[in-house]
């Protein structure tokens, strides 16, 4: 009783701090927001409609644009073998580690117009001037790319390493060639981290401020859009902006949680992820080797960038293509003048005090959620009910099972599951009745 009772106690403290947290800023905005002036406003004016649209199109452009590119790198480092190939994997995710502001500048020392690239060419083939602008919708896409493309890396990656051996196992003894069993077995056993990454990458694209900033030029998004609200002094505007996308990343949020279904997936097998597996033939291990530490190399170009140009003195690097002088005296300023280094102080303390709140309080309602979740009604099934689940999977063509999974979870082999569908789903057949003096001995009996 006492235990039940802390339990409700911790509960009701999470649930008013979230409330605090999350709850309490929104009943703000939304009650600044509260202003028919500053809707009629919203609705009449095509910029505002125009930017609430970019976001959107930038948003999920940003969201194929990472899949494309994580997708394909989980599955190479995760279920290839090949020289280098835990160096590279760590190497890969590395585009995370950069904030977003940071990221941005790099990308404009490095591809902007008086950039390192763009110099290079421009001397290269002497041209009057840069070849590119660094501009526009295609450069926020490309640092959003770049950025963002590490969250289905890293969430697919996890995903594939979860994966029971004995599934792929089942499919490939029932004849299902590799396709079939990619899109069969493993991208539904995928399917939450993919959502998660597409989740993750929408959230943090939509609500991006950075990228559009510097590199928007007159292309406006929601985020920039409150910004110049704002310092026009038209707060209730901002207000309503603001509240617009939170409505947006709302419904989005609804959107890709839907995706994930409903069906419950029981996975009780071996518990054992595939191995790697080894490139047999020495040129496309080579080149893909080669391929790798190139990508790495690539990927890895922002962070170089801002290595080299910490380096340069101010004022020292005007138009050539590699700064003249390098140094140290940009680090010796900073840690020898202290409101130089303040900043950089208050922001290691304030990210560990906000990482040590937010795990606190994610494994506080984490806990809290899994302990009232304990006694699901499917944790209670028994035996026969996992098995008619199998069975109902298994009621199409015996060449290939739908689904696997189902296999695992009543814990018997693909050949006897299939075995089983005629006893498991064959309704009983009653005893035939018995009338007159046989079967009142029977009753006597």
């Amino acid at each position: 009783m006492t235990r039940i009772r802390g339990r409700m106690v911790a509960a009701v403290a999470v649930t008013l701090l979230l409330a605090w947290l999350v709850l309490y800023p929104i009943i703000i905005v939304g009650t600044d927001a509260a202003d028919a002036g500053a809707w009629h406003d919203f609705l009449t004016r095509r910029g505002e409609w125009a930017a609430l649209w970019a976001s959107i199109w930038i948003s999920l452009v940003s969201v194929l644009l990472a899949a494309a590119i994580g997708i394909p790198l989980a599955f190479l480092f995760e279920w290839f073998d090949f020289p280098g190939r835990k160096t590279l994997g760590a190497l890969i995710a590395l585009p995370v580690v950069l904030p977003p502001l940071v990221g941005v500048i790099a990308f404009l020392f490095l591809y902007g117009e008086s950039g390192f690239i763009a110099r290079a060419i421009q001397a290269l083939l002497h041209l009057e001037q840069a070849p590119w602008r660094l501009q526009g919708p295609a450069a926020i896409l490309l640092v959003h790319a770049y950025s963002m493309y590490v969250y289905f890396y890293l969430f697919t990656r996890a995903g594939l390493a979860r994966l029971d051996v004995s599934m792929l196992e089942a499919a490939q003894a029932l004849g299902a060639d590799r396709r079939r069993t990619l899109w069969g077995v493993v991208v539904p056993l995928l399917r939450p981290s993919l959502v998660g990454a597409a989740l993750l990458t929408f959230m943090t694209s939509l609500g991006s401020f950075s990228a559009p900033y510097i590199f928007g030029g007159g292309f406006r998004v929601m985020t920039t859009q409150i910004v110049a609200s704002k310092l026009n002094g038209d707060l209730p505007l901002a207000m309503v902006e603001t509240v617009v996308l939170a409505v947006v990343a709302i419904v989005a949020l609804l959107l890709l949680r839907r995706t994930e279904g409903n069906d419950i997936i029981v996975a009780l097998g071996k518990g054992i992820a595939p191995r790697p597996r080894p490139i047999r033939s020495a040129g496309i291990r080579r080149l893909t080797t080669i391929a790798g530490w190139g990508l790495a190399v690539l990927l890895l170009l922002p962070h170089l960038t801002l290595g080299l140009v910490s380096l340069v003195p101010y004022g020292a690097w005007t138009t050539e293509i590699l700064p003249p002088v390098i140094n140290l005296e940009n680090y010796r300023r900073l840690f020898s003048e202290p409101e130089r280094l303040r900043p950089l102080w208050n922001s290691l303390w304030m990210a560990t005090a906000s990482t040590a709140v937010a795990v606190t309080l994610a494994l506080a309602a984490g806990w809290l959620v899994v302990r009232r979740c304990l006694r699901l009604p499917w944790r209670q099934r028994s035996a026969s009910l996992r098995r008619s689940s199998c069975a109902s999977c298994w009621s199409g063509p015996l060449s290939f099972c739908r689904s696997p999974i189902w296999c695992a979870a009543c814990r018997s082999p693909a050949a006897a599951c299939s075995r089983r569908i005629g006893s498991s789903t064959r309704r009983r057949k009653k005893p035939p009745r018995v009338s007159g003096p046989v079967a009142g001995e029977r009753s006597r009996a």
